[in-house]
C-alpha cells in the first residue's frame, strides 16, 4: 500500500511480518526498550490491549505480530507522532486490527471506560520532569521526561483500565523500583513477574520489565537476567529471537 512520507520520515523494516514502521529520526524513534517489552508481554488470543503513550506506534504492531490478540490500541498525546503510527497501520495493512486514539494518559480511563481491556502495556517516561537535562526537542523531551504525566498518572490509569485479573507490562530503569512497586500496590497492581536487563554480563541492569495482575496475590518470579550483548555490537541469541531476526 502507498502512503505518503513527510519530510525526514523514514521506512523502517521490522522483520516481523513483512511490517515497516514510519518515523522520523528528528523527532523520535522506537528504542530497544519497547521491543523488548513486546517479548516480554503475554497476550492470549481474543484479548484486547491498549498501549499507553504508543509513540508511533510501535508496541501494538510488533505485539499484533508476535500474539493472537483480537485487538490493539494506542494512546499517544502527540498528533504528529499519532498521525505517523496511523499511517504505519495503514501501511501494513492492519485497520482492522489496531486503532491509534489521541489523548492524555492522565484521562485514559474516561475516553475509553473503565475496566476496558485485558492488557494494558507501556513504556512511559523514565526521568522525572527535574531529572537530568531535559532535551532541548519538545516531542523527545516529552517521551524521555514525566512532563505531562507522571509514573504515578500511568500506573493508576492502567489498573483502572484493566479488567478484573488483567494484566499490566511495563519497560522502565531499574533506579525507579521501589517507587514502581510502591505505586503498583497503591493501586492494586499485584507485581507478578519480573525481568532485568544488563547491556553486557558483567554490567549493572538498564532496564527492568514488569508484569502486575489487577486484584493478584502476593507472589513474584523474578525472570533470568536478559543479557543484550556477549560483545560489543553482537547481540545474543535471546536479543536476536526477540527482534526476529
Amino acid at each position: 500500500m502507498s502512503v505518503a512520507l513527510l519530510e525526514d520520515e523514514r521506512l523502517d523494516e521490522l522483520h516481523r511480518n513483512g511490517y515497516f514502521i514510519i518515523q522520523n529520526p528528528h523527532k523520535f524513534c522506537f528504542g530497544m526498550d519497547a521491543v523488548l517489552l513486546s517479548g516480554f508481554a503475554r497476550v492470549k488470543p481474543k484479548e484486547t490491549v491498549i498501549d499507553l503513550g504508543t509513540g508511533t506506534g510501535i508496541i501494538p504492531i510488533l505485539l499484533e505480530a508476535k500474539t493472537k490478540g483480537e485487538h490493539f490500541t494506542g494512546l499517544e498525546i502527540q498528533p504528529e507522532s499519532a498521525d505517523m503510527a496511523r499511517r504505519s497501520v495503514r501501511y501494513n495493512h492492519l485497520e482492522d486490527k489496531i486503532s491509534i486514539k489521541i489523548g492524555n494518559i492522565k484521562d485514559a480511563s474516561e475516553q475509553f471506560g473503565a475496566s476496558s481491556f485485558h492488557v494494558v502495556t507501556t513504556n512511559p517516561p523514565y526521568m522525572t520532569a527535574q531529572h537530568g537535562l531535559s532535551n532541548p526537542n519538545e516531542s523527545k523531551a516529552i517521551a524521555r521526561h514525566e512532563i505531562l504525566c507522571s509514573l504515578e498518572d500511568v500506573i493508576r490509569e492502567s489498573a483502572r483500565l484493566l479488567k478484573p485479573q488483567g494484566r499490566f507490562y511495563m519497560v522502565h530503569r531499574p533506579f525507579r523500583l521501589v517507587e514502581i512497586m510502591v505505586l503498583m500496590r497503591q493501586y492494586k497492581l499485584e507485581p507478578k513477574r519480573m525481568q532485568m536487563v544488563h547491556p553486557f554480563i558483567d554490567k549493572e541492569p538498564n532496564m527492568v520489565l514488569i508484569e502486575g495482575l489487577r486484584g493478584g496475590n502476593p507472589q513474584i518470579t523474578i525472570e533470568k537476567p536478559l543479557i543484550v550483548y556477549k560483545e560489543p555490537g553482537v547481540y545474543t541469541d535471546e536479543i536476536y529471537d526477540i527482534y526476529g531476526y
